[in-house]
């Protein structure tokens, strides 16, 4: 990666960028598309932007239509932290929300995507983007939903129909261990093997016993629920679609179209994933970290490869273009989204309350800026996702954003179902859950575990596996909720 040259090119748009006559337009029509988007568009662009657990999404993304958009859209603000500032009043929680969240974004899903392979693609962003604002954002979202259901339809018909069926599949997925089967403890076979299928890898409620699964039915049921309300509810990049909506009814019919759509990657990720396990069981499952190394130099796992795979060993040529095309819409709808929801964030909460008298055309310029400025911050970070302690983006992502969330999630249901819910108790009650949140992060990526059946290398202290590898994220999510809300009832004045 030659950080270089992507500055160079990058400083020179800038003060290309800096040097345009930006039209006077209103900031409704960059950071909100004129409040003139069909409900179709609207659940496109919510299906398109995905950095959450699909699992309940159905559920919250109606949620959102019913419950909470009724209260964002009478309030008539463009960004979410701007609405606890209506709620509650005075500047700090809007100020605290909008920093945490870009971090948040800068976190877990500029640099997450630019290191999933869209660094190559982030100049073809920037001229919709910057032309058009949130409109180009919506319809462009519109156009690679399309491409990407039609892509991943074609590949999960062909994985199915390669691996013998899906009744065979479901045979066959239990049988995909790798081929040399590493003990996770020599001197204890009852551990198990690494990369082994698990008994209950069908099952949606798995055992809560610690280390018996890696999805216990506790963060399921209840931890799941709290990131999901969170993210489907409460989001910039997901409520900025719905609030660029026509009127109420077509914010709820985007949300209607978003949920059904949400019906979909079972069929299009899930049965896909499977097959690319039994298809390349050695590869997907390696079971030592030297092979794990040499295949996809990573020592902890290879599972981030499975699409990759499919898609070079399955595809014909033409339809493999095609595939290719349908990733990059996933990447570009993703960016795109992040990009628009973070500019507005710092450039109508932060930049405007800094320069309260900025002229609409300052305003605009500063939100153009500022996405270079989080694409820089984001490869910086991405040498610390690559050394992360799972081979697994997404649960990197995840586990991130359950540290971090909950307070958050916990504020905003009480600002919107609990009157009595104040400033101070607020305020106060989300500084703590981030210390609460920061520690459990500290504690997560300070310590690196040994790679599957390593049984030589030094260990983490006894009380780590205790506080930080038994207690999953998903549980620890829960107990953030609960804390935090308990906490802010109780601070009232």
């Amino acid at each position: 990666m030659n950080l270089s040259g992507l500055f160079c090119n990058n400083w020179f748009l800038l003060e290309y960028i800096h040097l345009i006559e930006v039209p006077e337009t209103l900031l409704v029509d960059i950071f909100l598309a004129s409040r003139k988007i069909h409900f179709i568009p609207v659940g496109a662009s919510i299906f398109a932007s995905v950095n959450a657990f699909e699992l309940g999404a159905t559920f919250f993304i109606l949620l959102l239509g019913w419950f909470f958009l009724p209260v964002y859209l009478g309030s008539g603000v463009y960004t979410m932290p701007e609405y606890l500032q209506k709620r509650f009043g005075g500047q700090r929680i809007k100020m605290y929300i909008s920093i945490l969240t870009l971090i948040l974004y800068v976190f877990t899903k500029i640099s997450a995507d630019l290191y999933a392979g869209a660094l190559f693609i982030t100049h073809l962003l920037v001229y919709l983007l910057f032309l058009e604002g949130l409109t180009a954002v919506i319809w462009t979202d519109f156009i690679q939903t399309i491409l990407m259901i039609v892509g991943a339809l074609i590949l999960s018909i062909l994985s199915i129909y390669e691996v013998g069926g899906y009744e065979s599949l479901l045979v066959k997925f239990f049988s995909s261990n790798p081929s040399n089967l590493l003990p996770k403890d020599p001197n204890d076979l009852s551990k198990g093997y690494c990369g082994e299928i698990e008994e209950d890898a069908l099952h949606l409620f798995r055992s809560s016993i610690p280390g018996r699964s890696d999805l216990p039915w506790t963060g399921v049921v209840f931890g799941l629920s709290i990131s999901a309300i969170w993210y489907w509810c409460s989001d910039q990049v997901i409520v900025q679609r719905a609030l660029a909506a026509k009127n109420f009814s077509h914010a709820k019919g985007g949300c209607i179209i978003a949920s059904y759509l949400k019906l979909l990657p079972l069929w299009f990720i899930i049965l896909p994933g499977m097959a690319s396990r039994v298809l390349f069981k050695d590869v997907i499952a390696c079971s030592t970290p030297s092979k794990c190394k040499e295949l996809c130099n990573s020592e902890l796992g290879c599972s981030n490869q499975a699409f990759i795979l499919l898609v070079t060993h399955l595809l014909p040529e033409g339809i493999r273009g095609l595939m290719i095309a349908v990733m990059l819409a996933a990447l570009m709808s993703s960016l795109t989204s992040i990009f628009n929801s973070a500019s507005t964030i710092f450039t109508m909460d932060i930049y405007r309350y800094i320069r309260n008298k900025s002229s609409e055309n300052e305003l605009v310029i500063v939100g153009r800026i500022f996405v270079f400025i989080l694409v820089i911050i984001s490869i910086l970070w991405i040498p610390v996702i690559q050394s992360a302690n799972d081979s697994q983006l997404f649960i990197y992502i995840q586990s991130i954003t359950s540290f971090l969330s909950p307070p958050i999630c916990a504020v905003y249901l009480l600002a919107l179902f609990w009157t009595p819910t104040n400033e101070p108790g607020a305020f106060w009650g989300l500084l703590i859950g981030l210390a609460i949140g920061l520690i459990r992060f500290g504690l997560e990526f300070g310590y690196s575990e040994p790679a599957c059946g390593d049984v030589n290398s030094p260990r983490p202290p006894s009380w780590w596996y205790l506080l930080i590898k038994d207690l999953h994220f998903l549980n620890f999510n829960n107990g953030g909720i609960r804390g935090n809300t308990d906490m802010e009832c109780d601070m009232r004045i």
